[in-house]
């Protein structure tokens, strides 16, 4: 078995790894509001929220994880959405 300080340096390094994927996820959400700014579309696609958590549910490996993989990426989408709709409010200032 490893130390507690080797499992809680690779946690912090996944931890990293997860804090930029956030981020860039972030950026490419600021492109979706622009993108739906010019449509006029709704932040908010029920549909397509579900379609993600049920997709990336689907993946995992093991199933008894499929309720908190849904409950972070309905965070995930939540702080997309804030971001989406500050940048939306932004450009008709």
């Amino acid at each position: 078995m490893r130390d507690i300080q080797t499992l809680r340096a690779e946690l912090d390094q996944i931890d990293a790894e997860i804090v930029a994927l956030l981020e860039r996820r972030l950026s490419v959400s600021r492109e979706v509001a622009e993108y739906k700014r010019e449509r006029q579309l709704p932040v908010l696609d029920a549909s397509r929220e579900e379609q993600v958590l049920e997709d990336r549910a689907a993946r995992l490996d093991e199933e008894n994880l499929r309720q908190y993989v849904r409950e972070v990426f309905r965070d995930i989408m939540a702080m997309s959405r804030a971001e989406q709709t500050s940048r939306m409010e932004e450009n008709h200032v």
